[in-house]
Order: structure tokens, then C-alpha cells, then sequence
């Protein structure tokens, strides 16, 4: 193409400058160089050229050193070989040493002009395929970042919206307004010291949001029955577990959330329910909510008795490991300050009462 640089290397300063005019007729701006010290500084210095034409008997150099040597300074130029050097075996190693061409002294116009067009049009046929493989890179990735922002808000929706639901929820069943939230704090408290990921506390504490949504299903008459349920409405109360699991598994962000709702009433020793699981059968979210949940259960009021002290939720809780409880969660629950949860309680109740008097 005209007007591309063209940088020839040769020895043979008569040969050279033939080449150089011929060229110069074709609009190419030519750039010499009489030594392979010269042309690599060229390269160094003057970079990039689209082809370099190169003789490999250059002072005595080794020819495929000289190849290699140019292209590692100037990777994606085609170089043309353009020697008087007949010698099969030098044209092959020059050609698997990666130049482009290999031409034969004295070279015609004719030839000289297609080889380095054809150069030329390999060197831009290079150059556009990597700018659009890099205009397709940067296009995906836009994408890609749209995507998961698309995403992200998608599931923020969902969370507020879910979060609503609880609210609902709590509210709807009296006896634990708040209940959702601080279980939800508590366990994410726990789950933190036990060094879980950023997106295992996400799911961990989805799961204790909703742990009850399965109650949504359960007639009023039972849920909210003051006395004591009987045996046939003790079954349907904990119907809530599966309830709750074949609502959220059918949203694809939650569907390991509602492995920890499912599973949020089973027992460390097999004596909970719906399934009986034990230990590690139990998923880890579960089993930490399942301290959270009781921890949140003694401390705070019901119809049938007053809160009690977290001093004595905690005693309880430890009583239960093994039992209930999964002794590896207890042992990193024992070592939190009693004061944790009395202070995530406390800000929690005040957001609840700042939320109640903002809507009035």
C-alpha cells in the first residue's frame, strides 16, 4: 500500500539504493539501513515499519539471527528475505524462523513489487484483526459489566422486595415483629466469624430473612391460633420449611438460599424436621441460623413469657451443642462478646421504631 513504511536492510549499498528508488517510485517511504547494528537501531528507535526487506549476508552475520533478531524487535512486521544467496537450506530456516518471503538477486520490479504488497496486505489484515478482536474484547466486557450491573439490580430488586415480604410477615404474626431482622443480623454476625465468603454470607443471610416465608402458606387459623396447636395443625405448622423451599428454589439467585430455609428446623443429632437430617447433611447456613434463631428466641418477649438475658440465651445455647446445635458453630459463637448481640438488638429495634414514625 502507498505510503507504507518500508525499511531495507542491505550490505550492498548499490543494491540497496536500486531498491530503495524502485520503491519510492510506488509511493512507499523508504528507510535504509547499510548494517544489521544500523537496522536494529532503526527498530529501537523508529519503530513500527508495515515491511522490512532484509539481505541475511550481512557482514558476515548469521542470517537467521538476523531474522529473529529483527522480528523480535518488531513482532507482526513481515520481513522479506532478499538475497543472492542460493542456498535451499538457508531459505528454509529463514522461512521457519518466521520471515514472510524469500526473494532471489537480482529481483524485477514486478516480483519485488508484489512481495512487498503482499506483505503489506498480510501486515494490515494483522493489524485489523487485532483491532477488532480489541474493539470485541472492550465490547463484551462492556457488555459483560452491563450484565452483572443488570443483574446486581435485578437481585437488589428481588432483595427489596423479599425484604418486604419478611416485614410482612413479622408483622402479620405479632409475637415476632423484628424477628426476621435481628435473626438475620445475628447469623450474618456468626457467619462472619466463622470466616465466610462475601457471597456465602449473601446467601447465608437470604436464607435467614426468609427463613420463614413458608408461613405465608399456612391458614391464619393456625398460624395465628393463641393456644396450643393440636397434633393434624402442629403437622401443617411444620409443612413451612418445604413451603418456603418450593417457593424460593424457583428463583435461580436463591436457590441456595432455600437449601438453608428447608433445612433451618433440623437438628444437629437427626431430631429435627422435615427431613431428619443430621450433622453435616445439615447445610452450613442452616446450622448457623439455627443458633441465631434460638438465640433470638430466649431474648426476646412472647405472649406466653418474658424475654430473658442473653447471658442465659448463650448458656442455653451452649448446653445444646452436639444436640441441636453443630459444636463447631458453638465453639466460634462462644468466643463473641455477649455485648455483640446486645448492641446488634439494640440498633436494630431503633431502626424499626425510626422506620415506624417515618411512614406515620
Amino acid at each position: 500500500m502507498a505510503h507504507d513504511r518500508i525499511l531495507i536492510v542491505d550490505d550492498d549499498t548499490a543494491a540497496l539504493n536500486k531498491t530503495a528508488s524502485v520503491l519510492a517510485q510506488k509511493k512507499y517511504e523508504v528507510v535504509t539501513a547499510y548494517d544489521v547494528a544500523d537496522a536494529i537501531a532503526l527498530l529501537e528507535r523508529d519503530a513500527p515499519f508495515d515491511v522490512i526487506l532484509s539481505e541475511i549476508v550481512l557482514n558476515g552475520a548469521d542470517g537467521v539471527r538476523v531474522v529473529q533478531r529483527m522480528m523480535t524487535l518488531s513482532p507482526g512486521t513481515p520481513l522479506v528475505v532478499m538475497t543472492a544467496l542460493r542456498d535451499i537450506h538457508a531459505a528454509i530456516n529463514t522461512l521457519r524462523s518466521g520471515a514472510f518471503d524469500y526473494l532471489l538477486k537480482p529481483v524485477e520490479s514486478g516480483v519485488l513489487f508484489d512481495a512487498v504488497a503482499r506483505a503489506s496486505e498480510h501486515r494490515h489484515r494483522t493489524l485489523q484483526h487485532s483491532l477488532d478482536k480489541e474493539n470485541l474484547e472492550r465490547l463484551v466486557a462492556a457488555r459483560t459489566d452491563l450484565l452483572h450491573a443488570a443483574i446486581a439490580d435485578l437481585e437488589q430488586a428481588y432483595d427489596i422486595t423479599l425484604e418486604a415480604l419478611g416485614d410482612a410477615l413479622d408483622l402479620k404474626d405479632a409475637e415476632t415483629e423484628g424477628h426476621s431482622r435481628r435473626v438475620t443480623a445475628y447469623t450474618i454476625a456468626l457467619a462472619r466469624a466463622m470466616g465466610l465468603s462475601g457471597e456465602a454470607i449473601r446467601v447465608v443471610s437470604r436464607g435467614a430473612f426468609l427463613h420463614d416465608i413458608g408461613k405465608m402458606a399456612i391458614p391464619d387459623a393456625i398460624l395465628l391460633k393463641p393456644g396450643k396447636l393440636d397434633r393434624h395443625e402442629l403437622a401443617m405448622m411444620r409443612e413451612h420449611c418445604a413451603r418456603g423451599y418450593q417457593i424460593l428454589k424457583k428463583i435461580p439467585f436463591l436457590r441456595d438460599a432455600a437449601q438453608i430455609v428447608y433445612s433451618h428446623q433440623e437438628r444437629y443429632d437427626g431430631t429435627g424436621y422435615p427431613r431428619r437430617l443430621k450433622g453435616d447433611e445439615i447445610v452450613l447456613g442452616a446450622r448457623i441460623f439455627a443458633v441465631a434463631d434460638t438465640l433470638d428466641a430466649i431474648t426476646s418477649d412472647r405472649p406466653y413469657r418474658r424475654s430473658n438475658t442473653f447471658e442465659a440465651a448463650s448458656a442455653e445455647i451452649l448446653r445444646c451443642s452436639g444436640t441441636q446445635f453443630d459444636p463447631e458453630v458453638i465453639r466460634v459463637f462462644e468466643s463473641l462478646p455477649i455485648r455483640l448481640w446486645e448492641d446488634l438488638q439494640t440498633e436494630i429495634t431503633h431502626h424499626a421504631r425510626v422506620s415506624s414514625l417515618s411512614s406515620k
